[in-house]
């Protein structure tokens, strides 16, 4: 991952000092004159030093994370998680909240509904699948049947032909019953043939989708090996094209593959030699591939033992001097990666409908216990500690759906923008549900942690979703790095402003000013008022000074560290929380001024959902952009490394036994 920083000469800076007060006949106040001496000392800093902080091409090469599209980077992006890297608020994509449903699919998504709620409480059985370390057969017909196997290819090609948001709603009722059979369809159909739906052509898509949509093959996503978890620009598995050019020689081994014992169609990642059509340079690049079992050379190992969703088949797959057709390349030839990260980015929206799903499920399990349980004369639900663990979780609850139908809102109406805030969801979605299960076994105490309620079986299945599909913490970092760049990305548009600051003196005036008055906790003009309901007004005040204040720290970022800033993963980790505090706030807010204005039955609860969360939210952004500022950071991340490599040099822990033997 490169940095590139580029410092313009003095004189470039010392021009804005030179702006008379006169340009053009347009004279400046006396407040821009002042805000202008005030920020134009910053805005030497931040442009000298600072302004070009930009990711030139984000590393982060990996299952996680993908590589920075130019055009979703840009100035103009709608994107709302964006836009707050710059301490702006873009509104298109968050207000109102989406509603993207007309009357033909809101009817055939509630045809759908019902007969998958009574499919998977009557005819599926989660505890038995995870004895069996399978999906029973029974079950895999019945969802065959159903269509549960392509329900987002077009019907033309047999598909049910359902758009993100129907497919959040089917795909919340399975993360509801049961993760296991969730991730069997997930990795078939989510990512398994993702790529032949988002890159194939034409032949690629007759000739494979009408199968896999039947569920008579099954599909899986083949990216991760022994060396290369989050890192995928160093896969080893190798394609090398044949002397005639007609086919691929693929040889290589994926591991912990979902559906990677079962599966018939394999998307797979390899690197293939590449020739630049400029310098004529022959280079390694990522070529994605269509690999059919039946080509030969194709096998897998045993099923893994897991901690989890046990039911779902995951093992090793091999190749092993596979002959792949040259027709098999999926999109273009050392594009593979981009491939992979776009298979992923629009797949991330189901995770958190699926865990929305899971966590309303455990909590009704927690509030029939909390309901029904006597303790020292009363029930415990009137217990004060068992009161907010309950809120909290149904806030959890509340701010995952709401980002999963934002998300799937934005994708069905088009919007291109949406990776941040889809990483953020995944983010959110897998660490709140596990917050939820876990204090379900706490407010159920020794019952939930007895096998048959079946909590303790969601557990072990929610631990993975910190994991898979881009590790939280690598997660976090593209979130930080994207943001980091957009925000340089700014700066240097001003830096090309300020070759012409006469031509120019219009937008210098407007982001000096702005930048003046964010330093001074001034109101720089910032508002969500006419998007969001009148009685949210307070929690729309908050969320816009927390957008305000965080636009500041990422400039102090940009400018204290520079082009270091991608090291600084202490610094990113926090940044990357704010940044999804800011998210979820937005969210809420979007969707309980929506109740509000419909005069909706929860309308109330919902507002005391959003204003909760809010105040909340406000106060841990607010303490985490003080930390950041203070100098105690400095310290604390000091002794955090040094700490660390104690432990690590030393095999464990360092300090002796309290006994001292």
């Amino acid at each position: 991952m490169l940095l590139r920083i580029v410092t313009p000469s003095s004189s470039l800076c010392n021009a804005v000092l030179r702006l008379p007060q006169s340009i053009s006949g347009q004279r400046f106040t006396r407040v821009q004159r002042q805000t202008g001496v005030l920020a134009v000392q910053n805005a030497r800093l931040y442009v000298s030093q600072a302004a070009e902080a930009v990711l030139e091409k984000p590393a982060v090469g990996s299952d996680a994370v993908a590589k920075v599209d130019e055009k979703a980077v840009s100035v103009e992006s709608k994107s709302f998680a964006m836009n707050m890297f710059k301490g702006k608020i873009s509104t298109s994509q968050v207000f109102p909240f989406p509603s993207v449903l007309n009357e033909d699919q809101s009817q055939f998504l509630r045809e759908l509904v019902g007969p998958c709620e009574k499919f998977f409480e009557e005819v599926n059985d989660p505890a038995k699948n995870d004895v069996l370390e399978k999906v029973e057969d029974h079950t895999l017909e019945g969802l065959k049947e159903m269509g549960a196997f392509g329900l987002q290819v077009p019907a033309d090609l047999g598909g049910v032909g359902l758009i993100n948001t129907q497919y959040a709603r089917l795909v919340e009722i399975v993360g509801m019953h049961d993760l296991g059979v969730g991730i069997t369809l997930g990795a078939h159909q989510s990512i398994g043939f993702k790529g032949i739906l988002l890159f194939g052509n034409q032949q690629q898509k007759v000739k494979y989708l009408p199968k896999l949509a039947s569920g008579e093959t099954m599909a899986a996503y083949c990216l991760t090996e022994p060396t290369s978890g989050s890192d995928a620009a160093s896969i080893r598995t190798n394609a090398v094209p044949s002397p005639c050019g007609k086919y691929y020689i693929l040889n290589g081994s994926k591991i912990w593959i979902s559906n990677g014992g079962l599966a018939e169609i394999f998307t797979v990642f390899a690197k293939t030699p590449v020739q630049d059509k400029r310098t004529g340079e022959v280079k390694e690049k990522i070529t994605a591939f269509i690999v059919e079992r039946s080509f030969g050379g194709v096998t897998s190992g045993p099923p893994e033992k897991k901690m989890g969703i046990k039911a779902s088949n995951t093992a090793e797959v091999y190749f092993e001097n596979v002959h792949v057709p040259a027709e098999c390349v999926l999109g273009e030839l050392g594009g593979g990666f981009k491939v992979a990260m776009n298979i992923l980015n629009n797949g991330r929206f189901g995770m958190a409908a699926a865990l929305s799903g899971t966590m309303k499920g455990v909590l009704t399990k927690a509030v029939d216990h909390a309901a029904n349980r006597t303790q020292f004369g009363h029930k415990i639900h009137t217990f004060g500690s068992i009161q907010e663990k309950i809120a909290r979780m149904a806030m959890l609850q509340y701010v995952t759906e709401s980002m999963a139908y934002m998300i799937s809102g934005n994708m069905d109406s088009g919007a291109t923008d949406f990776q941040i805030e889809a990483a953020i969801s995944k983010i959110f979605a897998s660490e709140a549900a596990w917050t939820v299960a876990d204090e379900c076994i706490q407010i159920m105490g020794g019952m939930g942690f007895m096998k048959e309620p079946g909590v303790e079986r969601v557990m072990r299945d929610l631990r993975i979703f910190r994991i898979f599909e881009g590790t939280n913490d690598i997660l976090r970092l593209f979130v930080a790095l994207n943001g980091f760049q957009n925000a340089g990305n700014q700066l240097k548009s001003l830096q090309k402003a300020l070759k012409n600051p006469i031509g120019n003196a219009s937008l210098l005036a407007g982001e000096i000013t702005k930048r003046a008055k964010r330093k001074a906790g001034m109101d720089s003009g910032l508002t969500l008022q006419g998007a969001i309901h009148p009685d949210l007004g307070h929690s729309g005040e908050l969320t816009v000074k927390a957008i305000e204040q965080f636009g500041v720290v990422i400039e102090e970022q940009l400018l204290k560290h520079g082009k270091k800033i991608i090291d600084e993963q202490f610094v990113l980790k926090r940044v990357a929380d704010i940044a999804i505090d800011l998210y979820a706030m937005v969210v809420v807010l979007s969707r309980a001024s929506r109740a509000l204005s419909q005069g909706q039955a929860s309308a109330q609860h919902e507002k005391m959902l959003c204003e909760t969360w809010c105040i909340q939210a406000h106060d841990r952004i607010m303490q985490e952009i003080k930390f950041l500022k203070s100098g105690t950071s400095k310290q604390v991340f000091k002794n955090l490394r040094a700490i660390s490599s104690a432990v690590v040099e030393n095999g464990g822990m360092v300090n002796p036994n309290p006994l001292g033997f």
